[in-house]
């Protein structure tokens, strides 16, 4: 029983079309004022989500009750779809929706009373004529045995009759029980291998001899079931695929063990199943596929409600070419938890024979459920006040602390507040891999302190942001890692009502509540009025520019920024308290021939071959077989291979994943694989080595640049990753490669970090400045704080043309105060002030900037 929906501001309006009406004007009146707000203060990239997101908010806020019965109807239809008619819908609404709530409401009711008319009938008729049936039987037996002289063949037919009756009258008690939902199950640990002789047994007594072969491994597997209703499934399944067996055919029983579930299997010899009919096979009278063979039609459909009774299912499998014929496969999990469920748990279909007492359905939780209700569901997620304090209070002071201030101790501040706050939440706190994934999180989050280059920083966060994600969601695979990846953008969007909830969970009476109410409602009015009368009046405007400088221009930003890092939080708290579920059940299908995987592996390893036969010829060939051969010069030969060098590495590992997909089972298959692509990788790496030494000696022709730093430690990270390959091939395991490929680049990003590559680049310049005499001054010009050490090592002149930049940066550095305190920028301020070039502003000599050759 859920509780009633809540009205919403909109409730009392009894027009759907002036509801919709009010709610786009709320919606345009709020983004008009956000952005005339903003305008000339705010970046764009800021106002544009911020904007969206606060529209949504007030859309959300008044809409609450609008659409509920909507989806309300939606979910009562599909249970009732199902057999469910004591589903009702919630609704004071007095639009047109409402109405047809309570209109939907009407039918259900008279549904239902169809419904249980209709089960009472037919177990009043199923009662009625089983008792002369088998009165029947028993008559005819005795005729058929001798005991009372008549017609043999006569007595026959009738007999063949009387049964077929009495087992349709059978099938109907069963599923009257179904429906009525008075089944009990007696779970006991039953032998598989037992019970399958038992159902043969039955089935050759009942006079059919087709042969039947029986496979069970372990020999001793057991599951825990009831005894009896396990019994008739099999029944059912033997005796189905018995009589549509042909003369000659073999029913086949497959039983195995899996991780959590046993698998048993049935197939027949047959004709088998039209693909138009399969979706049609459990239904009850579902004799579709051989009207004509003697069943009831309620077989099947008994033999999906005792699967279901068990918590397992029945599918029927594709027809396989090797195996013609009905293929149906039963999963019973090897452990039913105890108690045992309601009977409306077992089977979706039951109900009460009495009158149906109305239950209401639960509301959904939000206006995007029917978007992501099946993939990404809410689970019942309670208002949680603390956290939207928590985020509200990390928006505030990033608010207060990162605008007018340069990227420094405060972002790390933020970062960490965040970070704890969404590692507290987390469904998966306790993992080995969310602690590394979070230590290295704060690791990152230091390197806006301690360093000062703009592009590592960026890095550092989206990294930051990547293992944040894969802790949350749990990720494994490479797919799961860019889902939970996309999902904390989405989060915002998923989130809105349970937003929704934890705000309207604070509209009580309590004393807190009023004061949060008088505080927002005070600073609305002297916001509002001020402004107005600011606008007005000269004087007035005057007064206010001495109390509360510059409104539009720091005030307006501040707030854009709380609440776009309050609301970044927030999606990210409900990320950790309802993470999706990312990692679905992959199907693996090998391929029916060796060769469809083999060859193309083979031919890229000779293509490899080849290619490296190449390099070597290069290599030992030297400078003038290059130029002879291609034209070029032997640095513009090794340039020109690297960016293709790097994309063959990862297209590389492409293949090694589609390849393992499609390599079968057997001893002869693992050999292949693992000599094929144990090849491969082994050539992979003599290509990575290749690449890295292209790239060495570009750098010494033409300089270091973080390009050219990034791209090397990029494929030195592919190398790593290949050799976690080998490693995987080795023990045949590789589902921690993601993870693991995961890591390392954090760990080898923030090494890079650690090993300060502004200065490293700096440092490698001047030394090859110093061996060569080549140089490129603007670029050392454009290093950040991070190089001004190492490049105040140079003459004065040089020192003063190359620092130019930092020099005017260690003025900003006295304003930033503590929120943008940098290690980078303060080390760089003692280096520039132990020169003393601040005179030397100009540069001394126009060649010192001379582009380098």
């Amino acid at each position: 029983m859920s509780s009633p929906n809540p009205q919403g501001t909109l409730a009392r309006v009894t027009s759907i079309k002036v509801k919709l009406g009010l709610l786009v004007a709320a919606s345009v009146l709020v983004a008009a004022v956000l952005a005339t707000l903003g305008a000339g203060t705010v970046p764009a990239a800021l106002s544009i989500p911020v904007t969206v997101l606060l529209a949504l908010g007030v859309t959300q806020l008044l809409a609450v009750g609008m659409t509920s019965p909507l989806r309300e109807m939606t979910v009562a239809a599909r249970r009732m779809a199902a057999g469910d008619y004591a589903v009702r819908v919630h609704t004071t609404s007095t639009d047109e929706v409402g109405e047809l709530a309570r209109t939907f409401n009407r039918m259900a009711a008279d549904l239902a009373t169809v419904d249980r008319q209709r089960r009472d009938l037919v177990a009043t008729v199923s009662h009625e004529l089983r008792t002369p049936l088998t009165a029947l039987v028993a008559v005819l037996e005795n005729l058929d045995d001798g005991v009372t002289v008549a017609d043999p063949a006569t007595i026959r037919v009738a007999l063949g009759q009387a049964e077929r009756l009495s087992n349709l009258v059978r099938d109907l008690l069963d599923l009257s029980r179904v429906d009525a939902g008075v089944v009990r199950l007696e779970r006991t640990d039953i032998a598989i291998r037992g019970l399958v002789d038992a159902c043969v047994a039955e089935l050759r007594a009942g006079g059919r001899h087709v042969p039947v072969e029986v496979y069970v491994e372990p020999p001793g597997l057991e599951v825990r079931a009831d005894r009896a209703r396990l019994h008739q499934l099999l029944a059912n399944l033997l005796d189905n695929a018995a009589r549509h067996s042909p003369p000659g055919g073999v029913v086949r029983v497959r039983a195995t063990s899996g991780s959590d579930a046993v698998v048993i299997e049935v197939s027949d010899q047959g004709a088998g199943i039209a693909p138009t009919d399969r979706d049609r096979v459990f239904e009850r009278f579902g004799t579709l596929h051989d009207p004509g063979g003697g069943g009831t039609g309620l077989g099947l459909a008994i033999a999906r409600w005792v699967s279901d009774l068990h918590g397992g299912r029945i599918t029927l499998l594709d027809p396989r070419p090797e195996e013609p014929g009905a293929h149906f496969r039963v999963e019973l999990p090897l452990q039913t938890p105890d108690p045992e469920p309601t009977d409306r748990e077992r089977h979706p279909i039951m109900s009460t024979v009495a009158t149906p007492t109305a239950t209401t359905v639960s509301p959904s939780s939000s206006i995007l459920d029917d978007i992501f209700g099946s993939l990404w569901p809410e689970r019942d997620l309670p208002p949680r006040r603390g956290v939207l304090a928590g985020s509200l209070a990390i928006g505030v002071f990033a608010g207060l602390t990162l605008p007018f201030a340069r990227v420094g101790l405060a972002t790390t501040l933020v970062l960490l507040a965040s970070g704890g706050l969404v590692l507290w939440l987390s469904q998966h706190r306790r993992t080995p891999f969310t602690w590394a994934c979070a230590a290295l999180a704060t690791a990152l989050a230091l390197v806006p302190t301690v360093r000062a280059a703009d592009w590592l920083v960026v890095l550092a966060l989206l990294m930051g942001a990547l293992l944040t994600t894969a802790a949350l969601t749990a990720g494994r695979s490479v797919l799961g890692l860019t889902v939970g990846a996309v999902a904390w953008p989405l989060a915002g969007l998923r989130g809105m009502g349970w937003l929704g909830r934890t705000l309207r969970s604070m509209g009580g009476s309590s004393h807190s509540t009023a004061v949060l109410r008088t505080a927002v409602l005070s600073t609305l009015g002297v916001v509002v009025f001020g402004a107005l009368f600011a606008s007005g009046d000269a004087i007035f405007a005057t007064w206010i520019s001495a109390i509360v400088p510059d409104v539009r221009g720091s005030l307006v930003l501040r707030l854009f920024v709380a609440v776009a890092v309050a609301g970044i939080v927030l999606a990210a708290a409900y990320l950790a308290l309802n993470p999706p579920t990312v990692e679905r059940p992959v199907v693996r299908r090998p391929a029916q021939h060796r060769f469809e995987w083999l060859a193309p592996v083979l031919l890229v390893d000779v293509v490899f071959v080849m290619f490296l036969a190449a390099q070597a010829a290069a290599f030992f060939g030297g400078h003038d077989y290059v130029s002879r051969v291609t034209g070029l010069t032997y640095a513009g030969y090794v340039h020109q291979g690297f960016a293709q060098l790097t994309l063959a590495t990862a297209l590389t590992l492409l293949v090694v994943w589609a390849a393992a997909r499609k390599a079968g089972g057997e001893a002869a298959d693992r050999l292949w694989l693992r000599g094929s692509l144990g090849l491969l990788c082994a050539l992979t790496l003599v290509v990575v080595a290749s690449a890295l030494h292209r790239m060495s000696l570009y750098q010494d022709a033409y300089g270091f640049t973080r390009l050219r730093l990034l791209v090397d430690l990029f494929e030195a990270w592919l190398g790593l990753v290949v050799v976690a390959v080998v490693v995987a091939g080795l023990l045949m395991r590789g589902g921690w490669l993601p993870r693991f490929a995961l890591i390392s680049g954090a760990a080898l990003l923030l090494g890079l970090a650690i090993a300060n590559p502004d200065a490293w680049i700096a440092r490698h310049n001047l030394e090859r400045y110093q061996a060569t005499g080549k140089v490129d001054w603007y670029y050392l010009k454009g290093l950040s704080a991070d190089a001004t050490p190492t490049l105040a090592k140079l003459p004065k002149a040089q020192a003063a043309c190359t620092l130019s930049s930092a020099l005017d940066s260690t003025v900003d550095e006295r304003t930033d105060g503590w929120r943008g305190w940098n290690l980078g920028r303060a080390r760089a301020a003692e280096a520039l002030a132990s020169r003393d070039l601040a005179g030397l502003m100009v540069c001394a000599d126009a060649e010192v900037f001379a582009p380098a050759p």
